[in-house]
């Protein structure tokens, strides 16, 4: 079911260029398709979107109203609801200990410099529907944007027959201000450009299918988004210590997610890796969706044995994960090795799905290699600053002649007479300095 690889300059790069292919392959026909709807939108509104409901989801898109969610809200098992706002309270936790703040202070020239930090003004968070019901995701996407000082939340997901419960009390839960039924790229399109009664966000957030990412990603530049996700995937880096049933269950539970997903495996002991895979067959005997699993382990799953642990971190470091797993002796010891991880795991009682659902930080995490450069999603996603600068004529003078010198270099004469007029005016008015 999943192979295991010793770590021998080559074989272990397939596995890293197999992993980026899948994620870079891009259906050409799904653009085009996607392309055509949100240009329609754009130039038709909300005249455009109803089609486009009524034809892909079969009804035209509505507002949820408050007493919809607040009737989903009393529906759920009581138990569920404790669990959602537990999770809530330990994302909004964790969020406003890394709020940005704005702050000032004076310049060594003598004037005042600083910044002033905002929230977005609308942001929109998009839901899937269906059997793909997420309630998680509206708590990982809403509360930081609450946390940030969003004026307004607006959700959006499909209008299917019977709309989940769950996803509904979580919006309530974490205070999002409009719920509409409304999805797909025309969803997207609606909040990019706005349509009717859907409003015009400022950032769109969530996960969605093939259509809904690449609408989001046609939409960025207009709009901003959280990130381009690609298929999920786990790392776990192990040495002789780690217990095989463990690492078995964490791999497997990215491995479900769908048949694209990549669970690998790092791990200095080649026993290990053996109990690991004995441990998979056991696993996935007795689990739901043993099929999606099998076809994410035999295609993008792995166990590549290295040298020590400081070859399995540069090999993570290069894979740059989605979740990194570090389960060894002494998890924490290897922690300033990495470098590129949109989420780091210290040891066997940490979990992959304690991040998804409970700890705190968001599970919206770059993929597909991405973590070299992007962050996971927070508090911070919902923010822009205006950057702020404040001079005397006192602070001004005795920089006014680099100021010049530098806009006449650049031949912006304008620029120069910009800060030569105030003095010369001063200087005719016998103000001198």
């Amino acid at each position: 079911m999943i192979e295991i690889i010793q770590a021998d300059g080559t074989r272990e790069q397939a596995v890293i260029a197999a992993m980026r292919q899948r994620a870079a392959e891009q259906n050409s026909e799904i653009e085009r398709a996607v392309r055509a709807v949100m240009e329609d939108v754009r130039a038709r509104g909300l005249e455009a979107v109803r089609e486009y409901s009524l034809r892909f989801d079969g009804r035209e898109p509505y507002e949820i109203t408050r007493e919809q969610m607040e009737a989903a809200y009393a529906a759920c098992p009581p138990e569920l609801i404790r669990a959602m706002e537990h999770a809530a309270a330990n994302i909004r936790d964790y969020n406003e200990k890394l709020l940005h703040r704005s702050v000032e202070w004076a310049s060594p020239d003598g004037g005042r410099v600083g910044r002033v930090v905002r929230g977005l003004t609308r942001v929109g968070i998009y839901v899937p529907g269906g059997t793909a019901a997420y309630p998680s995701s509206v708590l990982m996407n809403a509360v930081p944007a609450r946390v940030a000082g969003v004026e307004e939340i607006v959700m959006v997901t499909p209008p299917t027959e019977n709309l989940s419960n769950a996803v509904l009390a979580a919006a309530k839960i974490a205070g999002v201000d409009r719920c509409i039924a409304v999805g797909g790229a025309q969803a997207v399109a609606a909040l990019t450009w706005g349509a009717g009664f859907i409003p015009r966000v400022d950032k769109l957030v969530g996960p969605g299918n093939a259509y809904v990412a690449t609408a989001k990603r046609l939409a960025y530049g207009t709009l901003d988004i959280d990130m381009v996700a690609g298929p999920s995937e786990v790392l776990v880096i192990a040495d002789g210590s780690a217990d095989p049933r463990f690492v078995a269950a964490d791999l497997l539970s990215q491995a479900e997610h769908d048949k694209l997903a990549s669970a690998v495996l790092l791990t200095t002991s080649g026993a290990l890796a053996e109990a690991v895979r004995a441990e998979i067959v056991r696993q996935t005997g007795y689990l739901s969706r043993s099929e999606i699993m099998e076809c994410s382990l035999r295609d993008f799953g792995c166990a590549i044995v290295c040298r020590d642990l400081e070859e399995a971190a540069a090999l993570a470091n290069e894979i740059a994960p989605e979740h990194l797993e570090i389960m060894t002796e002494d998890p924490r010891a290897l922690l300033p090795a990495i470098r590129n991880a949109g989420a780091v795991f210290l040891g066997a009682w940490s979990p992959e799905p304690l991040g998804d659902y409970l700890a705190g930080p968001d599970h919206v995490l770059p993929t597909s290699g991405t973590a070299r450069f992007f962050s996971p999603l927070s508090v911070e996603s919902f923010l822009k600053s205006m950057s702020v600068i404040e001079y005397s004529r006192e602070s001004l003078f005795p920089i006014r002649e680099e100021i010049i010198a530098l806009a006449e270099t650049e031949k912006l004469t304008a620029h120069a007479n910009s800060i030569r007029v105030r003095f010369e005016a001063a200087g005719a008015r016998g103000e001198g300095k």
